[in-house]
């Protein structure tokens, strides 16, 4: 379908947009389940409020919650040292079925129709310009995430928001004609090691706060450094306090420091090197690069 004839079918189909609220989770793989509860929720301070089994047998995923709308979601999957330990990103939707419709006429490959999840959960797949899954959310009245609302919500958490994940892209216009054109993300801020260069570009979802992280210039990386881009951030009050109280926990980890988007920001890594960046919501220098919308 060309662009002209997506336009012309987005025009006449006359469907809108639902809205899109924010992070619903991040999917990852690990080979080391016992290590990973440990580090999210002994470490982390995450229950785990339910699993999903394998109709075969054994373990599909187990759910970590941060908050009632927001999870990380680790499956016992990862089966070589050099695959990808990313599974999927996913975004909260206030209508999977129209946002399914809404793709669909702007052509976008999407499924035939939005059923109902083993988690009673309304949501669809869909792959981004470089690959990635992305997942739309609409949580249900009696799913398994409705039915826990303000349950398992300890004050052991060392965050309570997830405020956004990052993916690598490798063609920056492609992936603003889905994330951008498309979906309505808006640039908040970009960046880069140096201030000639762009190596982080901040696209937040429409009707909310949390961002997609765009991870530019990545070639051939190495399973710590594709750890390192697709990664998720929770938003903490303090770094340093959260600093302390990890290695209060018996976590060993680098010191705090100040990112280039000048807020303070803490580097963990996972058992399977999925980095879990804790930051700060307001910078406390002047970003590098371009204002922070």
């Amino acid at each position: 379908m060309t662009a002209l004839s997506s336009y012309a079918l987005a025009q006449n189909s006359g469907v809108k947009r639902p809205d899109i609220v924010g992070v619903a989770h991040i999917g990852l793989k690990t080979n080391n389940l016992a290590a990973a509860r440990n580090f999210y929720g002994h470490d982390l301070g995450f229950e785990e409020p339910f699993t999903l089994a394998n109709p075969s047998g054994g373990l599909l995923l187990t759910y970590f919650k941060v908050n009632d709308h927001q999870y990380i979601e680790v499956f016992p999957e990862l089966t070589s040292e050099t695959e990808d330990r990313l599974s999927h990103i996913a975004f909260e939707t206030a209508d999977a079925t129209q946002l399914r419709d809404y793709l669909a006429s702007r052509g976008v490959k999407v499924p035939e129709a939005v059923h109902p999840g083993r988690d009673g959960n309304l949501s669809f797949m869909i792959k981004d310009p470089d690959g990635h899954n992305v997942e739309f959310v609409q949580y249900m009245p009696g799913s398994l995430h409705s039915s826990n609302f303000g349950k398992f919500l300890p004050d052991t958490r060392i965050s309570s928001h997830m405020i956004h994940v990052g993916v690598t892209v490798a063609d920056r216009d492609a992936a603003d004609k889905l994330y951008k054109d498309i979906l309505g993300f808006r640039e908040t801020w970009h960046g880069g090691m140096k201030d000639d260069r762009t190596d982080w570009v901040d696209m937040r979802v429409p009707e909310g706060t949390d961002w997609l992280e765009y991870m530019l210039n990545v070639h051939n990386p190495s399973p710590r450094t594709l750890g390192v881009m697709h990664h998720l951030a929770l938003g903490v009050p303090s770094v340093k306090a959260g600093y302390q109280t990890l290695s209060g926990r018996g976590m060993k980890i680098e010191q705090p420091q100040i990112g280039r988007d000048g807020k303070w920001q803490l580097n963990l890594y996972d058992p399977n090197l999925t980095r879990c960046e804790l930051m700060e919501p307001t910078p406390v220098r002047t970003p590098c690069c371009s204002p922070m919308k």
